[in-house]
């Protein structure tokens, strides 16, 4: 199993091309997330700031229209009919991943969450974990249309980073409960550091189906 290297898109380049789109939005989409969260940290909710988390909005919004786009192609042009269904959550499941980077951004920016010195390394860790197992995800996913070793090795890496996200993620949160900072503001940055981590957690849910999709190919 997983020793299989071949294209499905013999007659379907302009098809590939957009899935390509999709999954290079996921890595820019994760660019800017960390780009922008080290800006929060140094500036907080500055100009520079609101246009780091402009362009993650406006590549969300890039990868709905590539989505629509693709369902509409996989339905009128009836483009690989016995793998439509899962093309067809797979480009969903890419899409809430990023729809969790934009969700996130801008929960910084209107919450305006103060983050202590001391906090702000593991932080800085967590996101970088989740951003990297976003774009593994998306190396992996890609080659589910063409080499299916390479959808098992990337995939180890989304296990080993969301695996290690959860560690930081617990650790940071017993920081937070175990700081005397006021009980609100725990709470308020509890609830942003699941938010972050649930980006690994989505990341991870589609690699899950991701290798359902590669078995099936392979039966």
């Amino acid at each position: 199993m997983f020793n299989i290297k071949l294209s499905i898109f013999s007659a379907t380049r302009e098809l590939e091309q957009k899935i390509d789109e999709m999954h290079d939005k996921i890595i820019e989409s994760s660019l800017y997330f960390k780009e922008a969260f080290d800006i929060y940290l140094k500036e907080k909710r500055s100009e520079n700031y609101r246009r780091a988390s402009k362009k993650i909005k406006i590549i969300e919004a890039q990868a709905d229209d590539l989505r629509r786009d693709i369902e509409s192609r996989l339905y009128i042009q009836n483009l690989i009919p016995d793998l439509r269904a899962d093309v067809l959550q797979m480009v969903e499941n890419i899409d809430k991943v990023i729809n969790e980077f934009d969700e996130v951004a801008h929960k910084f920016y209107i919450e305006q969450p103060e983050i202590p010195d001391k906090f702000q390394d593991k932080f800085r860790l967590l996101v970088k974990q989740v951003s990297e197992c976003a774009e593994n995800m998306a190396i992996a996913s890609r080659a589910f249309f063409r080499d299916f070793t390479t959808v098992r090795d990337y995939s180890r890496k989304v296990y080993f980073l969301e695996h290690e996200s959860d560690k930081t993620w617990a650790a940071l949160k017993q920081d937070v409960f175990d700081s005397d900072m006021e009980l609100a503001h725990k709470i308020q940055l509890s609830s942003l550091i699941g938010e972050v981590a649930d980006v690994a957690d989505r990341a991870e849910d589609c690699i899950d189906a991701v290798l359902i999709f590669t078995i099936k190919r392979d039966i």
